[in-house]
């Protein structure tokens, strides 16, 4: 018996690491554009994703995020903990973000002693390293995804 020529699709079908934030009720913001590549335990959670390098930019022009070139933590639905690799700048020193809980329209950021809470809709565009959201006030930037 010969294989039907449209034998393949989603048995060739490699989800990514922005899949991977949707399957657990993530928005694919939450990495930068550019991920080169993802592992998933999926019995125990643990996630790691990865970048070409470090990656940083502005967000709400009042926050500075700094992304190494590896993530790791614990994903399940609506929660990503244990985080290792992100951190923020608040006023002065860079806090690592340990973990992010949606509940319903809002994305919690914890950094240990303290939180903040943004719209999930804030994170339905992946942020593109040295610029953020805001790339197209800059012409260096360009990216091909």
């Amino acid at each position: 018996m010969s294989a039907h020529p449209f034998a393949f699709g989603a048995a060739d079908y490699t989800p990514s690491a922005y899949d991977v934030l949707q399957e657990n009720d993530f928005p694919v913001g939450l990495l930068p554009k550019g991920a080169t590549g993802y592992e998933l335990n999926r019995e125990t959670g643990e996630f790691s994703a990865y970048l070409n390098g470090s990656c940083s930019f502005s967000v709400e022009n009042s926050y500075q995020l700094n992304y190494n070139s590896t993530i790791e933590g614990l994903i399940s639905k609506d929660r990503l903990k244990n985080l290792k690799g992100v951190s923020v700048k608040v006023l002065l020193p860079w806090l690592n973000i340990v973990e992010v809980v949606r509940e319903g329209d809002e994305l919690h950021f914890s950094v240990g002693i303290a939180s903040a809470n943004f719209p999930v809709e804030n994170f339905e565009e992946c942020p593109q390293c040295g610029c953020g959201l805001d790339c197209n006030k800059f012409d260096v930037y360009h990216s091909s995804f």
